[in-house]
């Protein structure tokens, strides 16, 4: 599998990064994780706008999902007809929020003309080439981790999320685990929102992962310091995503 790194800024998008969103390849199907503020404009930097085979949604936070609805407008409005409804994988209620936010859609139903939607559940499935396993995490919406393998290969993406035992099982013994860091620790404390580096840390620790990318930091936190405490409880490779960054996994 090939990932690629289109946005990786929490909250909001950095100087350097849209927020997050994630492609990955395998067999010639393109499989995007999340695609929140700017990630569109950056993604046509690797892909054509209509080179996208399906589109997995982690939760419905805009730094998640937003640019979807300007994906809406590249597809319904094409020039030379619309393409086959693409295959979106969310939260239950995706369709509703996604029409909510772009607001002025030529009908209620314009979402669904050019996104065939799936509502996420804990389990096991098939999406293209990809085995996937997804599990509901810690965090203040619906939100989902999901795991990917191909190939006798697996990335683990923790989405949003504060510790939680259903992370750790989803990144047992994966080649890479793409793991949040949005907060610094000893200084945010909040339960079930997100994780800071040191818990992406033990947590790669625990599962036992290859190689271990934090993600989602916020151009307000500190990511040297993050990685840092991320590699005092965790001794294999460890690094911080960029925009553009890309991984043979």
């Amino acid at each position: 599998m090939k990932l690629t790194v289109v946005g990786c800024s929490g909250s909001f998008p950095s100087t350097v990064s849209p927020c997050s969103s994630y492609l990955v390849e395998a067999d010639g199907f393109r499989l995007l994780l999340d695609m929140g503020n700017g990630a569109l404009g950056e993604l046509q930097r690797h892909i054509g706008l209509y080179d996208l085979d399906a589109i997995f949604l982690s939760h419905l936070h805009a730094d998640h999902c937003i640019d979807m609805c300007a994906y809406f407008v590249v597809r319904y409005y094409r020039f030379g007809g619309r393409p086959a409804p693409l295959p979106v994988y969310g939260p239950d209620g995706t369709e509703q929020r996604l029409t909510t936010a772009h607001g002025d859609t030529p009908s209620e139903r314009a979402m669904g003309e050019v996104f065939d939607f799936h509502t996420l559940k804990p389990g096991s499935f098939a999406i293209g080439p990809f085995s996937v396993r997804v599990e509901k995490v810690c965090h203040p919406v619906d939100s989902y981790a999901i795991r990917i393998e191909h190939g006798g290969r697996s990335l683990t993406y923790s989405g949003d999320t504060g510790a939680c035992e259903a992370l750790d099982e989803l990144a047992e013994g994966a080649d890479l685990f793409l793991c949040e860091a949005s907060f610094i620790h000893g200084k945010e404390n909040i339960p079930d929102l997100h994780l800071n580096g040191r818990e992406a840390g033990e947590i790669a620790a625990r599962a036992g992962v290859g190689r271990l990318v934090l993600t989602h930091i916020p151009p307000w936190t500190d990511a040297g310091r993050n990685l840092a405490d991320a590699r005092a409880v965790f001794d294999g490779p460890a690094s911080v995503a960029a925009a553009g960054a890309v991984y043979e996994v």
